[in-house]
């Protein structure tokens, strides 16, 4: 495969010592999560702030629940597609890199077509799912719904950067996502303490930070110098065979992802039954707890584009170690 001058972002996964390449890659994903989690985390800080503690509780509180199990189950999805890339990156399988590519993207925006139309119209009953409670349940289907109605960008984004750390890019994304979060800082400060828009005015700041993140994740696709990993606007469509092949590994790991997530569902409908004041105490506590998982996940995926590069170039033994090394580490 002629790398094109990329050899800068990918060629230390299949070169180097283990446990250093690991690091190197990790801790900008590491990054990049910590400001994914800033994203809800401003909002509920701001919504606090200026709107008070019911606001604080519908953003945080039922709706941001469902948003992680939305979050958690497509990024488990998703790594169906980054582990096939990785393995055809590393493989120099040129045809079957681009095919791949192609095929996630189209699999992300039917999904989150999908999930957009399906969330708008499930915001309510899902609401009632977990008995919010009345004062809130306004607030929180509103936020909910604008959330969901963003579904689009955020699933082609969510998979056009696992696309690059697939390539062995972890940069680009952490870059990407610093960018997106400062414009929804500036954004809630605008929309909620400027304009006055409420939790709609948050929820929409996310929703428009997020857009802004996907643009430059499809240009920087678009530019990749690999030219069988850029990204072309009229090849996109799926690849039966791959999709099969990606969501046979991913379908299970997003359930796996949505596990925890549920088992908050069902500890959040309960404290609900206690008022807003409950429901806001376990929002701020959830923030705390993000924290831990975000180190784990991030490790994840980067023990994942190891493991599926050092695959495909038959490197097993490199591979082995990168994922006891890579345990090891998160332990």
């Amino acid at each position: 495969m002629t790398r094109n001058g990329n050899n800068g972002t990918s060629a230390f996964i299949l070169t180097g010592p283990v446990w250093r390449s690991l690091l190197s890659f990790f801790f900008p994903i590491l990054l990049g999560t910590f400001f994914q989690q800033l994203y809800n985390t401003v909002d509920a800080v701001i919504v606090g702030q200026f709107l008070g503690k019911a606001a604080l509780a519908a953003v945080s509180g039922g709706s941001g629940v469902y948003v992680n199990l939305l979050v958690g189950f497509f990024l488990g999805v998703s790594s169906g597609a980054t582990i096939i890339i990785s393995q055809f990156y590393g493989a120099k399988r040129e045809h079957e890199l681009s095919r791949a590519v192609h095929t996630a993207m189209a699999m992300s925006i039917w999904a989150g077509i999908f999930m957009s139309v399906a969330g708008i119209f499930a915001s309510a009953p899902a609401m009632k799912a977990i008995s919010t409670p009345n004062d809130i349940f306004p607030l929180s289907v509103t936020y909910i719904r604008i959330f969901f109605a963003g579904a689009l960008p955020m699933f082609v984004y969510n998979v056009g950067s696992g696309i690059l750390r697939a390539l062995g890019d972890s940069k680009s994304p952490f870059i990407i996502l610093v960018a997106g979060c400062i414009a929804n800082i500036f954004l809630d400060l605008l929309f909620v303490a400027v304009f006055r828009f409420g939790v709609a005015g948050a929820a929409w700041a996310t929703v428009i930070s997020e857009v802004i993140c996907t643009v430059l994740t499809l240009v920087k696709l678009m530019r990749e110098p690999n030219r069988y990993a850029r990204l072309v606007i009229g090849k996109i469509r799926f690849t039966p065979h791959l999709l099969s092949r990606m969501t046979a590994i991913g379908l299970p790991a997003g359930m796996q992802a949505s596990l925890y997530t549920v088992s908050n569902l069902i500890i959040q409908s309960n404290i609900n039954s206690f008022g807003t004041d409950a429901a806001a105490a376990w929002a701020a506590y959830g923030r705390l707890d993000s924290v831990f998982w975000m180190t784990v996940s991030s490790f994840g995926i980067a023990i994942t584009t190891f493991a599926g590069q050092n695959y495909g170039a038959r490197k097993i033994d490199r591979m082995k170690k990168a994922t006891i090394q890579g345990l090891c580490m998160a332990g």
